[in-house]
Order: C-alpha cells, then structure tokens, then sequence
C-alpha cells in the first residue's frame, strides 16, 4: 500500500491541522525556509509526523534542511550528496534520502541523468547517506505510463524499496507501476493560488 505524501507547501498550518488530527503523518514541502517556519514546532509535539522535502535543495540550506526533514526526495549531484552526508555527521541524524532522476531527459527539470545515476548512487552508498529509492517527475506533455515503467525496472535494477512518483493528476498509474511514496497537494487540500 502506498504511502501517501500530502503536499502542504504554500498552505497554512490552519489548512492542514485537521488532517494532522485525523492522524495522517506524511507531509511533502518545497522550500526550506517555509517549511522550518510551519513545522518546527508541530514536529516536537507530534514525533510521529515525517516532513518530505520534494523541492530543489539548495546546497546552503542543506543544514536548515537535516534538522527539520525525515525524508528529501530531489538528491541529484555528488555535491548536494557530501553536503548532507557531512551535516548528517554533525547532527547525528539519518535521513531517508531519494534520488532525483530526470527521467524525460528535459533540461529545465532538476534530477540525474539515467546515464550518469549508477556513479551518483554509488556515491552516495560510499558516503554513508541512507537512499532507500528513486524518485522522479516525467514530462507533463507525456503519457507517464512510460516513465513509471521505466523507474519501476531502475528501482527494481538497484535493489530499492521503496520508489517516489506520482501526483494528484497520475498517482493511479504510477500505484500500478509500484510507486511506495504518492505525492498529492491539490486533491487533498483544493487549488493552490
């Protein structure tokens, strides 16, 4: 069964208390800063909700990031690897850490090149960071049955559990291409704007 990421950036803590009393524990933010903001203190009354960091992260707000996410889905250089290695190492802490892959191939899209993902990986095992699987983003334009199928053989190549794709507008397809970690916003919580 997968899991299900509710992806709070952009909304208020208001928003999303009743789906923290329902007892949902899985929370997806974008950016750093907004995120320390909304969650520093739930997080401590509330030790079992996880905060997944799905955006970009930036190199400098790698120790920011450490201290408050459980899980950070967009790993995509050896650089941003090392840097979470070593503020881990400082903090005493292990996070759950996914490889972003650019599995469409598009330059405006963060994530590693399929080419170059076997050398990151083995990278990042050298160093200690926990990866327990892929995640990605395929193309909008796109049918993403295509793409799940491909990170699914990827994920299945590397010996992962655990897989990150799908949103609110595909996150049926990619269950059916075995994705762990769904990452919904505005079927949950209503349009962003």
């Amino acid at each position: 069964m997968p899991k299900v990421i509710a992806v709070s950036k952009t909304f208020t803590i208001e928003k999303i208390l009743p789906l923290i009393e329902h007892g949902h524990c899985d929370f997806g933010e974008n950016k750093v800063q907004e995120a320390l903001e909304k969650w520093s203190e739930i997080k401590k009354n509330n030790p079992n909700i996880n905060i997944h960091l799905i955006g970009k992260l930036q190199t400098n707000k790698v120790k920011f990031a450490v201290k408050l996410f459980d899980f950070i889905h967009s790993v995509d250089s050896k650089k941003l690897a090392k840097k979470i290695a070593d503020e881990q190492l400082k903090l005493d802490k292990k996070i759950k850490i996914f490889i972003q892959v650019n599995i469409g191939g598009e330059d405006q899209k963060s994530g590693i090149n399929k080419s170059d993902l076997n050398g990151l990986i083995t990278y990042c095992q050298e160093i200690n960071l926990n990866v327990i699987g892929l995640m990605c983003i395929p193309p909008l334009d796109d049918d993403p049955s295509k793409f799940f199928k491909e990170m699914k053989e990827l994920n299945q190549k590397y010996g992962f559990n655990e897989l990150s794709m799908g949103m609110s507008s595909d996150y049926l397809k990619a269950i059916e291409y075995e994705a762990s970690f769904v990452r919904i916003g505005s079927n949950i919580f209503g349009l962003r704007y």
